[in-house]
């Protein structure tokens, strides 16, 4: 089947617009049951009323696992931003308040967001046994109530049309603590300006009952798990100096 050139890509997959559906291709690295946990993410996010792209399929196209989803048509607030940063505390806002309902939402079923970091951290081979160890038992130690978080929620996953928002991307979806989550948000946001990620956290705060230090306590655990993404637009050596801020060797 030929799907075109992608619109999109990234390290798990590359998306292509195909008959105003979105097909998701997913790298052949990648488990089986990648596709279809991903997937049944998105589609509880759909039943509990959030604005997501609703699943048309799961299924495999030349010999690829794959996802049909609904068309969103709009533009990310992100790449919306990019062109007048004067708007940078509406828009801000409004993400704060959807990334708020999803946190409200309980999320049981999904794996517990403890696993995912203890295994990212684990696998980090920028992480020595000494920092590995500190980090699992702090994630160890952490208690919290188990609500849905994104795991990857910033502007560029958050498709504005006709004035209605739309979350896309949800494989890194878990069941965890929000504070992590708000942290995530905040880290991501920082590698490209403080300012934008302090005023993110200002309004996050404004808005909840969290205080800075709260969300802070999941610096180091959540940085030390972003070092096993290999992300080429990250610096890996800012992460590690967060970590050896809360540790140092």
């Amino acid at each position: 089947m030929n799907l075109g050139t992608p619109i999109a890509s990234g390290n798990t997959a590359k998306i292509y617009l195909y008959e105003n559906r979105i097909v998701k291709i997913f790298n052949d690295s990648l488990p089986d049951t990648e596709s279809s946990n991903e997937a049944n993410k998105q589609k509880y996010a759909y039943s509990c009323g959030l604005s997501v792209p609703k699943i048309l399929d799961v299924t495999k196209i030349d010999g690829k696992q794959a996802i049909i989803m609904e068309y969103i048509k709009g533009r990310t607030i992100g790449d919306i931003l990019s062109e007048d940063m004067d708007q940078a505390e509406y828009y801000m806002n409004i993400s704060v308040d959807i990334q708020q309902k999803i946190h409200m939402i309980a999320a049981d079923s999904f794996e517990p967001m403890s696993e995912k970091l203890s295994r990212q951290i684990e696998s980090a081979d920028n992480l020595d046994k000494r920092h590995k160890s500190a980090l699992i038992e702090k994630l160890d130690s952490m208690t919290f109530e188990r609500r849905l978080c994104h795991g990857d929620y910033h502007l560029f996953n958050l498709i504005m049309s006709d004035n209605e928002v739309t979350i896309i991307d949800w494989v890194d979806a878990s069941a965890g603590d929000i504070r992590a989550d708000v942290y995530r948000t905040y880290l991501l946001y920082s590698q490209v300006s403080i300012d934008l990620a302090e005023m993110y956290l200002r309004l996050y705060c404004a808005k909840s009952d969290l205080l800075k230090d709260e969300i802070f306590q999941w610096a180091p655990i959540i940085a030390g798990a972003r070092l096993s993404e290999n992300v080429s637009t990250e610096n890996p050596e800012r992460l590690i100096e967060i970590v050896n801020h809360y540790y140092p060797l």
